[in-house]
């Protein structure tokens, strides 16, 4: 019921709205080459990261535009020094927040129908305050850079802008005035770089190196990086592997005492040294690991920026993990990483780069993958497609992986 009332809302709300955004284009027309673009993304790390590809590709086409990226605050850092983009804007998108909302069954009757009535409404006020603040950036193009956020149409037609590039998911289609053809399985960054592509209408077929993932720490990061490896003693004779075993959903999670055995085994190769990363939420997850491990690693939990932890995967021989932004983040730093996939489809967010330097572990479950994060839809517990993947395998693929770095490395 609560879903079927929240459609209902958004059809009407946006049906209203879209009229006067409409009338107010009716006189305007974007430009034959955009001057002034706006890329729409409100995802987090990892997905900000993979649309990383297609800024480079924008940037090269239009060297002289005035490129601005709005995305969450969440993931503001990952674009902070990008040089591809001119402004950065950040805005709170509904339905992306990761935060804990009070229960209304443990609030008055009264308090809970306004706690109610406001999430219904909230996405639609917050939705007319920023398109006309976005009024005043006289944007000729629009860019949607995630396929199925109609919010991020409507926001780019609200705010007057002509060109408004996206693909035809239905909920989206009404407010573009360019719909591309939707392919749902084809992975987020070639959905980017297509983006671009329709702005100058280039032929897809046309063969064209693909850019890597972007992201390039401060100098002030690179140095802390190596102080802290010196701290530690390690030096050029050791292959430093980091392992980080955290990430936003639970059912991407694998089994604490895997990873624990993992780590042993690959702590048995006398010239590596392993350390354990996370987030500040995640120190509970990395100390379970740490005690059913017979050895003891090096740990960094919750005291790194995402700066501080690119440049530490910068100096890796492997990083391994489950489907998580600093995974990615790593594929960005140009390592070996080894990425354990379950309920995530690896088709759409993969590692995106060379796939024998970027390994995925997967099974052929077949619910898998079903992109439900926080809990398995079969209750299972761990999720069957994350605890099928075993230890040997894990094990196996990263000692692979190392070889493979010493073999290129003696060649």
């Amino acid at each position: 019921m609560k879903g079927t009332l929240g459609k209902i809302v958004r059809w009407l709300w946006l049906r209203l709205l879209a009229w006067p955004g409409y009338l107010c284009l009716k006189r305007q027309s974007a430009p034959p080459i955009p001057q002034r673009l706006l890329l729409i993304k409100p995802d987090h790390l990892g997905d900000v990261l993979l649309v990383t590809p297609a800024l480079r590709r924008l940037r090269q086409q239009h060297p002289q535009a005035w490129i601005v990226a709005l995305v969450g605050p969440w993931s503001a850092t990952i674009l902070t020094q990008n040089p591809d983009i001119d402004t950065l804007i950040t805005l709170p998108f509904p339905g992306f927040e990761r935060r804990d909302t009070p229960d209304p069954r443990s609030q008055s009757f009264l308090a809970a129908i306004n706690m109610r009535l406001w999430a219904l409404i909230r996405p639609y006020v917050t939705l007319t305050h920023y398109a006309w603040l976005l009024r005043a950036g006289l944007f000729d193009t629009a860019l949607v850079l995630r396929d199925d956020h109609w919010w991020g149409a409507a926001l780019a037609l609200l705010a007057g802008i002509p060109r408004r590039i996206g693909y035809a998911v239905p909920a989206c289609q009404p407010f573009l005035s360019m719909a591309l053809p939707w392919e749902p399985t084809a992975h987020v960054s070639q959905q980017a770089l297509t983006l671009c592509a329709a702005i100058d209408g280039t032929p897809q077929n046309q063969p064209q190196a693909l850019p890597a993932l972007r992201y390039e720490p401060a100098t002030t990061a690179m140095k802390w990086a190596t102080t802290w490896l010196a701290a530690q003693g390690i030096g050029s004779a050791t292959r430093l592997v980091v392992l980080h075993p955290g990430t936003g959903g639970a059912t991407k999670l694998w089994p604490p005492e895997r990873w624990a055995a993992v780590a042993d085994a690959l702590q048995a190769q006398s010239d590596i040294c392993l350390v354990l990363t996370g987030g500040p939420g995640e120190a509970h997850l990395v100390q379970t690991i740490l005690a059913a491990m017979r050895h003891s690693p090096l740990t960094l939990v919750g005291q790194t920026s995402v700066d501080q932890l690119a440049a530490l995967f910068r100096h890796a021989a492997l990083v391994l993990g489950v489907d998580s932004g600093p995974l990615h983040l790593a594929v960005s730093q140009n390592v070996p990483t080894l990425h354990l996939f379950g309920p995530s489809a690896v088709e759409r967010f993969g590692p995106w780069g060379n796939p024998r330097q970027h390994v995925v572990l997967r099974t052929n479950l077949w619910c898998s993958p079903c992109g439900v994060f926080h809990i398995c839809p079969r209750h299972t517990n761990p999720p069957e497609c994350m605890e099928q993947l075993t230890v040997a395998m894990v094990v196996q693929n990263a000692e692979q992986l190392l070889a493979a770095q010493v073999s290129l490395q003696g060649g």
